[in-house]
Protein backbone atom coordinates (compact mmCIF):
# COMPACT_ATOMS: atom_id res chain seq x y z
CA UNK A 1 0.00 0.00 0.00
CA UNK A 2 1.24 3.31 -1.05
CA UNK A 3 -0.16 7.20 -0.38
CA UNK A 4 -0.59 8.93 -3.55
CA UNK A 5 -0.95 12.60 -3.63
CA UNK A 6 -3.41 14.04 -7.02
CA UNK A 7 0.25 14.98 -8.26
CA UNK A 8 0.73 11.44 -8.99
CA UNK A 9 -2.45 10.06 -9.70
CA UNK A 10 -3.04 12.81 -12.61
CA UNK A 11 -0.69 11.11 -14.97
CA UNK A 12 -2.77 8.04 -14.40
CA UNK A 13 -5.73 10.05 -16.01
CA UNK A 14 -3.76 12.00 -19.14
CA UNK A 15 -1.08 11.25 -20.52
CA UNK A 16 1.61 13.06 -19.35
CA UNK A 17 5.57 12.13 -19.17
CA UNK A 18 5.20 10.33 -15.88
CA UNK A 19 2.06 8.60 -17.05
CA UNK A 20 4.27 4.90 -18.11
CA UNK A 21 6.03 5.66 -14.46
CA UNK A 22 2.31 5.82 -12.63
CA UNK A 23 1.30 2.63 -14.99
CA UNK A 24 4.43 0.53 -13.42
CA UNK A 25 3.86 2.15 -10.41
CA UNK A 26 0.35 0.52 -9.55
CA UNK A 27 1.32 -2.72 -11.23
CA UNK A 28 3.70 -2.78 -8.37
CA UNK A 29 1.24 -2.25 -5.95
CA UNK A 30 -2.37 -1.46 -6.96
CA UNK A 31 -3.43 -0.05 -2.95
CA UNK A 32 -3.96 3.29 -3.54
CA UNK A 33 -4.40 5.60 -0.23
CA UNK A 34 -5.61 8.98 -0.85
CA UNK A 35 -7.15 12.03 1.01
CA UNK A 36 -10.55 12.72 0.41
CA UNK A 37 -10.06 16.00 -1.23
CA UNK A 38 -7.92 14.00 -4.27
CA UNK A 39 -11.10 13.24 -6.00
CA UNK A 40 -11.48 17.17 -6.49
CA UNK A 41 -8.17 17.96 -6.99
CA UNK A 42 -8.06 15.58 -9.97
CA UNK A 43 -11.10 16.50 -11.58
CA UNK A 44 -9.69 20.28 -11.91
CA UNK A 45 -6.61 19.48 -13.06
CA UNK A 46 -8.71 17.78 -15.83
CA UNK A 47 -10.81 20.67 -16.30
CA UNK A 48 -7.90 22.80 -16.28
CA UNK A 49 -6.14 20.79 -19.26
CA UNK A 50 -9.53 20.91 -21.10
CA UNK A 51 -10.27 24.61 -20.92
CA UNK A 52 -7.05 25.44 -21.74
CA UNK A 53 -7.25 23.54 -24.75
CA UNK A 54 -4.43 21.32 -24.06
CA UNK A 55 -6.83 18.26 -23.74
CA UNK A 56 -9.91 17.55 -25.90
CA UNK A 57 -13.55 18.03 -24.55
CA UNK A 58 -13.00 13.77 -25.80
CA UNK A 59 -10.03 13.48 -23.25
CA UNK A 60 -11.33 15.12 -21.10
CA UNK A 61 -14.10 13.18 -20.56
CA UNK A 62 -12.27 10.06 -21.11
CA UNK A 63 -10.02 11.07 -17.93
CA UNK A 64 -13.03 11.61 -15.81
CA UNK A 65 -14.05 8.15 -16.94
CA UNK A 66 -10.87 6.91 -15.74
CA UNK A 67 -10.97 8.81 -12.25
CA UNK A 68 -13.90 7.50 -11.38
CA UNK A 69 -12.79 3.67 -12.11
CA UNK A 70 -9.56 4.58 -10.01
CA UNK A 71 -11.80 5.98 -7.25
CA UNK A 72 -13.79 3.20 -6.94
CA UNK A 73 -10.62 1.45 -5.85
CA UNK A 74 -8.55 3.34 -3.52
CA UNK A 75 -8.82 3.83 0.17
CA UNK A 76 -9.53 7.48 1.69
CA UNK A 77 -8.69 9.23 4.07
CA UNK A 78 -11.62 11.18 5.90
CA UNK A 79 -11.81 14.30 7.34
CA UNK A 80 -11.49 14.80 11.15
CA UNK A 81 -10.07 16.91 13.67
CA UNK A 82 -7.10 15.02 13.71
CA UNK A 83 -6.34 15.47 10.41
CA UNK A 84 -6.83 19.13 10.47
CA UNK A 85 -4.65 19.42 13.15
CA UNK A 86 -2.11 17.20 12.33
CA UNK A 87 -2.43 19.97 9.15
CA UNK A 88 -2.23 22.89 11.24
CA UNK A 89 1.16 21.62 12.57
CA UNK A 90 2.24 20.83 9.33
CA UNK A 91 1.84 24.03 7.84
CA UNK A 92 3.95 25.79 10.75
CA UNK A 93 7.02 23.73 10.01
CA UNK A 94 6.96 23.21 6.32
CA UNK A 95 6.93 25.11 3.04
CA UNK A 96 3.15 24.30 2.15
CA UNK A 97 0.26 25.22 0.64
CA UNK A 98 -3.10 24.38 2.48
CA UNK A 99 -4.01 21.62 0.72
CA UNK A 100 -0.56 20.00 0.12
CA UNK A 101 -0.76 20.23 4.29
CA UNK A 102 -3.78 17.91 3.74
CA UNK A 103 -2.47 15.88 1.55
CA UNK A 104 0.73 15.01 4.11
CA UNK A 105 -1.66 14.98 7.24
CA UNK A 106 -3.95 12.32 4.89
CA UNK A 107 -0.94 10.37 4.63
CA UNK A 108 0.39 10.41 8.60
CA UNK A 109 -3.26 9.43 9.52
CA UNK A 110 -3.28 6.31 7.26
CA UNK A 111 0.32 5.54 8.17
CA UNK A 112 -0.92 5.74 11.72
CA UNK A 113 -2.20 2.19 11.32
CA UNK A 114 0.63 0.72 9.99
CA UNK A 115 4.14 -0.36 11.43
CA UNK A 116 6.10 1.98 9.37
CA UNK A 117 4.94 5.11 7.14
CA UNK A 118 3.50 4.09 4.16
CA UNK A 119 5.84 4.92 0.50
CA UNK A 120 4.36 8.48 -0.47
CA UNK A 121 4.18 8.90 -4.45
CA UNK A 122 4.50 12.58 -5.60
CA UNK A 123 5.55 14.59 -8.52
CA UNK A 124 5.64 18.02 -6.52
CA UNK A 125 9.13 18.27 -5.12
CA UNK A 126 7.76 20.43 -2.28
CA UNK A 127 5.72 18.41 -0.85
CA UNK A 128 8.06 15.33 -1.69
CA UNK A 129 10.74 17.12 0.78
CA UNK A 130 7.99 17.73 3.34
CA UNK A 131 6.92 13.98 3.66
CA UNK A 132 10.50 13.00 3.68
CA UNK A 133 11.25 15.02 6.61
CA UNK A 134 8.15 13.78 8.38
CA UNK A 135 9.87 10.65 7.84
CA UNK A 136 8.01 9.42 5.00
CA UNK A 137 9.71 7.26 1.89
CA UNK A 138 9.21 9.27 -1.28
CA UNK A 139 8.72 7.80 -4.31
CA UNK A 140 8.58 9.84 -7.53
CA UNK A 141 7.66 8.54 -11.14
CA UNK A 142 11.31 8.81 -12.72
Amino acid sequence: MRFWDSSALVPLLVLEEASAAAESATLEDAAITTWWGTTLECASAVGRRERDGSLSVEDAERARRKLAVVEAHWSEVVPSDRLRETARRLLRVHDLRAGDALQLAAAVTASATHDAPLPFVTLDERLALAASREGFPVLGLD
